[in-house]
């Protein structure tokens, strides 16, 4: 009996060990997919948004004499943006696309801000559902900035964690980059045009 006891005991003391690692292992696969899905969702609202630049673009070339100047840069800052390729595990990326994205948030912010010149073209009901369509992804595009954040600040707690931590090292777990909004990107570019022309009357 003696004989079968110790085998027994570390065979047992083996298997919890396997099925601690395995649990840990998993957990952190699903956490990391948690990310990546996370992250999917930020590209495909930024995506929406780029998709409907170019039926903005076209509506406001229909007002007489709108800005050139103004048109030019959100088609180049769009076309700029669409062109990085991202890995959201590289910080770098990261910080390129966002410098990209925030170039578009700006230069559709002026556009916008021009269009008040011109009530005809606020009055079309195609540059109206647009702006309402912008609205709404801006919005959109905050909150999936916000949950990818979260989603990555959990995965980081994960891989750093005692004992996931040493797991991590050894599987290729890494930890994986914020979106770092810059001051105010937070903040859908302004489609209130009753608040706009408040603004300019301030100044």
């Amino acid at each position: 009996m003696k004989n079968w006891k110790i085998p027994a005991v570390i065979g047992g003391v083996v298997l919890l060990l396997i099925m601690i690692v395995a649990g840990s292992y998993n957990s952190m696969v699903a956490s990391r997919e948690s990310v990546n899905t996370a992250w999917s969702k930020v590209e495909s609202q930024y995506q929406r948004r780029s998709d409907l630049i170019p039926n903005l673009v076209n509506t406001v070339k229909g007002a007489a004499n709108f800005e050139q100047e103004t048109l030019t840069k959100v088609v180049e800052a769009r076309a700029k943006a669409t062109q990085i390729k991202v890995d959201a595990n590289n910080p770098d990326d990261i910080a390129k696309f966002q410098q990209a994205q925030s170039e578009v948030s700006s230069s559709l912010s002026r556009l916008l801000a021009v269009a008040e010149n011109y009530p005809q073209l606020k009055a079309t009901e195609n540059f109206k559902d647009l702006q309402s369509q912008l609205e709404g992804t801006e919005n959109r595009i905050t909150v999936a900035r916000n949950d990818f954040n979260d989603a990555a600040k959990s995965y980081n707690t994960k891989v750093k964690s005692f004992p996931t931590n040493l797991l991590a090292g050894m599987f290729g777990f890494k930890e994986r980059p914020y979106f770092e909004s810059d001051a105010g990107a937070n903040k859908a570019p302004s489609v209130d045009f009753s608040a706009a022309n408040s603004t300019k009357q301030e100044n």
